[in-house]
């Protein structure tokens, strides 16, 4: 499969709320770098963000563009409550080996009434 492939099966995952699932898109040695936060490393490591972040909140990701360059594919998304990010997924042999994420996380935290840390 193409990255921009791979990353359309990652987006269907991550609407299921599944770490699981989109824990197997990732290497074992990942690095997943939401740039509002510290970069995550590991399958293991990545796996547990996703788990404690589907059960904070509800996310849904509506994507509007996924473009493929080589081995990256961007997407571009929003979600229904009108939050808008970007996403750069680099791959090596099917898997995802470096994600980079930008979104708004105060917008974020503010919209599913999290506690913004001080």
């Amino acid at each position: 499969m193409e990255p921009k492939q791979i990353v359309q099966k990652w987006v269907e995952a991550f609407n299921k709320g599944d770490a699981d699932e989109i824990a197997e898109f990732y290497s074992e040695d990942a690095v997943n770098h939401q740039v509002a936060n510290e970069p995550v490393v590991g399958k293991k490591a990545i796996k547990q963000m996703f788990a404690d972040e589907f059960a904070a909140a509800e996310m849904v990701c509506i994507v509007e563009n996924i473009f493929q360059d080589s081995q990256w594919a961007i997407l571009e998304w929003k979600d229904p409550i009108g939050l808008r990010g970007c996403g750069f997924f680099q791959f090596e042999n099917g898997v995802i080996v470096f994600q980079r994420g930008y979104w708004d996380k105060l917008s974020f935290l503010q919209a599913h009434n999290l506690p913004i840390p001080s």
